[in-house]
Parts: structure tokens; C-alpha cells; sequence
């Protein structure tokens, strides 16, 4: 959540020092990261308020200063920090006080798990009144900008309010033939419409309040000296001036209007499928959180992903994959009929927008689809696939301003199947999630302080004569209890929390540490070492690591950073910066998880890479022809671009007579050592 990402900063009014610290730790084991102040007196309190604060704890009465005067002293200012006043016992009129003086909430003092409770639901009131505030001077300037577009558009644009002409810019009045706005303020649009339109048009606008969304409409407009013109207008939702009203585009048509109503068609499309694409689908997603939160018009959204896309690939390829997805767009099309908004999202993904349906009334329309889509036999160039789906389920309420947070909540769904399933997005798994990541991120930050994260070491393996020695390095948190915390939850939640930084800086620190002892001891070793998204997009990482490994008198190709494909993708400008500064501190750079992406190459092409470490799923099933060709060929083509080669999860000797002939460079898994804590492989033993 966005208020976990950030470190509270505390104001506490309490003289025992141990108190205060003890209300601190309370925090911190919730997993809220804090920086404290304990206010001492008066002066310290206003020095203190010349800095931005999140909250203020007062204890019930304090030798320095009344807990009321720091009430005050707040409101004199007029700051936005929320009080929560501690009082000695459960008393009513107590309570009743504290909030007349202004404080949020009061509480009896020893009640902790409930100040949590009360704290983070007014950090998260902050948050949201700060998010306000931030929203309404972005909506300022938002307006002054399309103010300016509005003018200087090539577009004609007008604004009409109850029929009447509220506004018109540049192009609009060339196009009508007025030299000032002015002269239309006042005057209703349909007198601009050619006499044998107009009953036609003041009945589009009588029902347009009613119609969704845009809409089109061509008729004759009429200049003051009696010409014509044919027009095609647009009809949008608007506001001027905070009031609403409808914006119209008028432009005139011409012999190209077919052409530029085709390019606007095709700029909308995916081309494989004819559906919507990404881009046009996120707008679609816009329009219907904005039509939930402003008229109280539910949708739902199904994020359908392909189960077992990349064996598909491997079975018939990408050219046999494209008329895969074809069948099966056809068959959602027939499945869910004009009344949905299909799309195709990404390679393996499909998305639906239905208008008007909750997702709890989902479910029993898409059984059908998954029974469809399992006993389909797709015909691929005379080779019968078959597929099953993965459907996570979300909502658009009066709730989601944000359509983003509801195409990730029905990923999530969609994630957490294990194929041939529908799940639904459930508020209440959310915040039991949430209280998981809570307890998870004070583990993690616990063992960021403590030290206690645990660093493992698998060996990649030449299969070329390679003399020297390479490992990866993999993280591992341990719960109190001993037991390992699956490395996907503590790395979700420490994305989540905003920690994802600090972890790579610190398992980088910790590896050349580690690496420059055993150099020390004669060995040729490199680490690889993961880079998280959040690293991509980290401007301060390069100098630091530049510091970082002077330090420790490392060589820079002794460290060899992983970016994983999927990132990479997402942050392919800031992946390419990243790679290139790498380079010039000649530290390596491997690309990992690769072949997944619908143009892998492309990838490949914008980025400084040394190492390529393909997808687990090419090693599975390799006595399969089939497969076994698909990793081939995807070898073949890194080889011919100088790449040097990595096949992950190698769990048995049948494999390698394969990998050998395909020319890869390096191995790695199960079956030649798996993740150790000391780099104790015997690199020599495969030279003879």
C-alpha cells in the first residue's frame, strides 16, 4: 500500500525516554519504518514544526508541556498532522475533550494494538488528503495546459452548455468564418447547422445526456455568408469553468475521411487478433473508472491469461502461436457477444471489460468459457493444441478512481491459479495480504538492520573449457522461527514497501565482501548478482556502486548484474541507461528469464548484454523434438550475436548430450549442485 512505502516521521509528547521508545518498537514491529522526535518544551516543538510531520502521539499529561498547547501550537500553524491523544483511563468525557481540542482520536494508554490500528488508518487519512491536495494543483495546471492546447489546436473545438456556445477557439471560428469568440458567446450551436439537420441535431442532443461515452454525428454546417460545409462531430463529456458541459470537435469532411477513420480503427487494434490492443483497452479501463466514480456504473474486468503459453510456442511455434490466438479471440468474441470490450493485453493475455456486471455475477457466465476453451481442439497448420485458461476477476466501483489497481488485482487473481480456474478479487484477502506483507516487511527490516538475511551461492558451469569460476547469488529471509520465507512473498513485499533498493544494495555489499575474501585466496570467481525493478530505475545506483567497488579493490567484471526480461521490457529506457553505465564501469551484464517476451531480440538489440540466461521453461520436457528445436534455434540465433549462453534448471544428465550439441556455454541446477552457503564447487573436476 502507498503509505507502507514511505518512513513515518513521529512526533511524541511523552517524558519517560523508555516510553517513548517502547511506543517507537511498536511501530517498527508493524513493519512501519520511523523517524522520531520527542518534543521536550515549547521552543522544541515549534523548532520541530518548521519541518513536515506525519503524526503526534500525546502521552496524557506531560511536565513540559500540556498535551492540549502542542494541540495548539499545531492548529495555530495550521499544519496537517494528525493527534492522537493518549489518556490515563477509559473515560468518556476525556475522550469527548480531546477531540473538541482538536486531536483525532483519544485512547487509553497502553492499548497498543489498537493505536496501531488508529495510526495507520490516520496516516492513511493523511495520505489521501495530501494525494487530494497534490491532485487539485495537478488539476490546475492540467486545466491551464489544455487551455493552451484548446487555443492553439488545429482542431475546431467548441464547448456547448444547455445548447449555447460557452467557448470556441482559433480554429473553430476560421472554420465557421467569425473573426471573434465573441460573436458566439451566447449563440446555440444550432444555428451553425445547415436548416435540414437541425431537428436531427437538437434530438442528438436531447438524448446525448444519456448516451455513454463519446459520440459521432455528421450533418451540414453553415457559414454567415450562407455556405456550406459537410461536417463530422464529435461529442465528448466536459467541464469548463468547474461547470459541465460537451465538448464538440467539428471537422470538415473530405475525400480522406474514410482513410483517417481507417488509420484511427487500425491504431486501435492488435493486429494478430483484430481485438483491442493494450493501449486502446487502458483507455476503455479510463473511461469506465471515471463512469463508476462519477454515475455509480459498475463494470467488471476479466484478465484471462493462456495456461502453459510458452510450451505452446515450443509445440508449434511463433507463426503457429498467432493462429492459435486468433481461434481463441474468435471464441471469446462468440463467448461474450457485442456487449463486451475484448482486448488483447499482452502475449498470453487476454482482457474483457463488461459494462453493468458486478464480478460476483461473473463467475457463472465464464464456467462456460473455461469448459469451451478446455474441450476445444485449436487446429495449428494440421497439428491439434489444445489450452486452458487462468481468469482472475475485479471490479470498478465508486472505490476505483485508479483503473490500473484493478487490472492488478485481477492479475494477482489470475497468478494465484494453477490453471483451468476463475478466482474473484476479494477486498477482505487484500487486507489480510496486507497484514501478511506487514508482518513480512518487519522481518525485512529487521534483517536489514540485524544483518540476518542469508546469502547462497549456486555454480554455473562452463561446458566450454571456461577455467573461470561463476555463481549466483540468491537471497533467503528466515522467519523467528527458523524457517525459510519463500523468496517471491519477501521480495513482493519488499517491492511493496519501497525496499526493494536497500535489499540489492545490500546483498551487492555483502557479495563483494564475501567475493573479495575468496579472490583472496587465489580464485578466478565472478557473482552474479540480481537487480530488482526498482534498481532499474535507481539514477543513484551507478556512482554508488563505482564507490562501492573501489572500496573493496574488486575488479568491476568480477560482478556480473542480472536483469530479468519481464523488467527489462517494463523498463526498457531505463534498462538500456543501465546497461550501457554498467558497461562503462566494466561490470558484465546478464539478461536473464529470456525467449518469454513476443520479440525477445528486440530486447536484446537496445541492450549492452555479456550473458543470456534463457527461460526455465526451454529445459523442460527436452526429449521432446519439438522443444528440443525451439531452444536450439533461440541458441543459435544469441550465438550468432556474440551472446554467451546460460540453461538454467539442469536436473539430470539426459539433458546435457543436448546442451552440448546446441553450443550453449554455461550450465546450471539441481543435478550439478544446488544453492549452497560457501562457493565450495570443484570447477576442475568437469575439465578432462
Amino acid at each position: 500500500m502507498a503509505i507502507e512505502k514511505k518512513t513515518i516521521r513521529l512526533l511524541i509528547l511523552e517524558d519517560s525516554q523508555n516510553e517513548a521508545e517502547r511506543l517507537v518498537s511498536l511501530f517498527r514491529n508493524a513493519g512501519r519504518a520511523t523517524r522520531v522526535h520527542r518534543i521536550t518544551s515549547s521552543d522544541n516543538l515549534a523548532e520541530a514544526l518548521q519541518q513536515s510531520w506525519d503524526l503526534l502521539i500525546n502521552a496524557p499529561s506531560s511536565e513540559h508541556l500540556e498535551p492540549s498547547e502542542a494541540i495548539s501550537a499545531i492548529r495555530r500553524q495550521a499544519k496537517d498532522i494528525p493527534v492522537i491523544q493518549l489518556i490515563a483511563d477509559n473515560d468518556s468525557d476525556a475522550v469527548t475533550e480531546a477531540l473538541m481540542l482538536g486531536a483525532q482520536d483519544a485512547l487509553p494508554q497502553g492499548e497498543d494494538e489498537r493505536l496501531i490500528l488508529v495510526a495507520n488508518r490516520e496516516l492513511a487519512n493523511l495520505e489521501e488528503r495530501r494525494a487530494r491536495r497534490s491532485a487539485e494543483v495537478a488539476l490546475r495546471e492540467a486545466e491551464k495546459r489544455c487551455q493552451l492546447l484548446l487555443d492553439s489546436s488545429v482542431d475546431a473545438i467548441t464547448y456547448v452548455h444547455d445548447g449555447m456556445h460557452i467557448y470556441a477557439n482559433r480554429a473553430y471560428l476560421k472554420l465557421f468564418d467569425y473573426e471573434d469568440a465573441d460573436e458566439l458567446e451566447g449563440m446555440p450551436m444550432i444555428d451553425l447547422i445547415a436548416s435540414e439537420d437541425q431537428g436531427r441535431f437538437k434530438d442528438f442532443l436531447k438524448n446525448y445526456a444519456s448516451d455513454e461515452g463519446n459520440a459521432e454525428l455528421s450533418c451540414g454546417g453553415v457559414r454567415p455568408d450562407g455556405k456550406r460545409f459537410q461536417a463530422r462531430m464529435s461529442f465528448s463529456p466536459a467541464t469548463y469553468d468547474g461547470e459541465p458541459c460537451i465538448q464538440a470537435v467539428i471537422r470538415a469532411e473530405s475525400d480522406n475521411a474514410e482513410l483517417e477513420e481507417k488509420l484511427r480503427e487500425i491504431s486501435s487494434q492488435d493486429l494478430v487478433t483484430g481485438l483491442y490492443n493494450r493501449t486502446y483497452f487502458l483507455e476503455l479501463m479510463d473511461s469506465a473508472a471515471q463512469r463508476a466514480v462519477n454515475e455509480g456504473q459498475p463494470s467488471s474486468l476479466a484478465y484471462i491469461r493462456i495456461d502453459r503459453y510458452s510450451d505452446a510456442i515450443g509445440e508449434v511455434g511463433l507463426a503457429g502461436i498467432d493462429i492459435l490466438l486468433t481461434d481463441l479471440a474468435n471464441l471469446l468474441r462468440g463467448h461474450f457477444g457485442d456487449s463486451a470490450e475484448l482486448a488483447r493485453f499482452g502475449d498470453d493475455v487476454f482482457t474483457v471489460l463488461l459494462p453493468g456486471v458486478t464480478p460476483q455475477q461473473l463467475p457463472e457466465q465464464l464456467q462456460p468459457l473455461l469448459k469451451k476453451v478446455e474441450g476445444h481442439l485449436f487446429d495449428v497448420a494440421g497439428r491439434t493444441v489444445q489450452s486452458t485458461l487462468s481468469i482472475g476477476v475485479a471490479g470498478l466501483s465508486e472505490q476505483t478512481s485508479k483503473a490500473q489497481d484493478v487490472i492488478d488485482r485481477a492479475h494477482r487473481c489470475a497468478d494465484e491459479l494453477e490453471g483451468n480456474a476463475i478466482k474473484v478479487y476479494n477486498p477482505a484477502d487484500e487486507l489480510a495480504a496486507a497484514a501478511n506483507r506487514g508482518s513480512l516487511v518487519a522481518m525485512i527490516q529487521q534483517a536489514l538492520e540485524n544483518n540476518s538475511f542469508r546469502l547462497l551461492f549456486q555454480p554455473i558451469i562452463s561446458l566450454r573449457g571456461d577455467s573461470d569460476e561463476h555463481y549466483e547469488v540468491l537471497l533467503r529471509l528466515l522467519s523467528p522461527q527458523g524457517e525459510e520465507v519463500p523468496a517471491a512473498e519477501f521480495l513482493s513485499a519488499a517491492k511493496g514497501a519501497g525496499l526493494a533498493e536497500k535489499l540489492d544494495r545490500w546483498v551487492i555489499l555483502n557479495s563483494v565482501k564475501l567475493l573479495s575474501e575468496h579472490r583472496s585466496k587465489g580464485h578466478s570467481t565472478r557473482l552474479f548478482v540480481h537487480l530488482s525493478a526498482n534498481s532499474l530505475q535507481d539514477q543513484t545506483l551507478l556512482p554508488w556502486l563505482s564507490v562501492a567497488l573501489k572500496a573493496a579493490r574488486l575488479p568491476s567484471d568480477a560482478l556480473v548484474f542480472q536483469i530479468s526480461e519481464t523488467d527489462a521490457v517494463t523498463y526498457l529506457k531505463q534498462a538500456k541507461a543501465l546497461s550501457q553505465g554498467l558497461a562503462e564501469l566494466h561490470c558484465k551484464v546478464a539478461l536473464g528469464q529470456f525467449g518469454c517476451a513476443l520479440n525477445p531480440f528486440n530486447t536484446l538489440k537496445h541492450l549492452n548484454v555479456d550473458f543470456v540466461k534463457v527461460d526455465g521453461s526451454f529445459t523442460q520436457d527436452l526429449s521432446n523434438a519439438d522443444n528440443q528445436e525451439a531452444l536450439k534455434t533461440l541458441l543459435a540465433s544469441l550465438h550468432a550475436q556474440a551472446k554467451l549462453t546460460i540453461v538454467p534448471f539442469v536436473e539430470s544428465a539426459s539433458v546435457l548430450a543436448t546442451l552440448w550439441q546446441a553450443g550453449v556455454n554455461y550450465i546450471q541446477g539441481h543435478y550439478l549442485q544446488g544453492p549452497s552457503q560457501s562457493m565450495d564447487y570443484d570447477f576442475s573436476a568437469g575439465d578432462e
